[in-house]
């Protein structure tokens, strides 16, 4: 098994506090049919900065992340099958699945 990005970009936000909590309730429910694939939530991201290789700072990012969540899987397709689920795509969000490598 490894571990998986997936880098949450774009999407709507909910109009109203209804709409809030239907999202909300989707999200939960998603997460809970994962179970044990779930190793970090993750959040939305706020404001950002980009540091350039000679150390300039620029104001905001470069990718456009909205998002993150970490899971588990056996393979890359898997990990792709599990964000076909996430309620972000119903916000005309989209996701990026990286695989991640332990180096430390």
């Amino acid at each position: 098994m490894a571990n998986y990005l997936l880098a949450y970009t774009g999407g709507t936000e909910p109009q109203s506090e209804e709409e809030g909590k239907a999202v909300m309730d989707a999200w939960v429910a998603w997460f809970t049919s994962l179970g044990a694939a779930v190793v970090d939530p993750g959040n939305p991201t706020g404001p950002a900065a980009t540091v350039a290789s000679d150390g300039s700072v620029a104001e905001g990012g470069t990718s456009g992340i909205s998002g993150y969540s970490v899971v588990s899987a056996d393979s890359l397709e898997a990990a792709t099958a599990i964000a076909q689920g996430c309620p972000h795509l119903a916000a005309a969000g989209a996701i990026e699945v990286y695989e991640t490598f332990d180096v430390m």
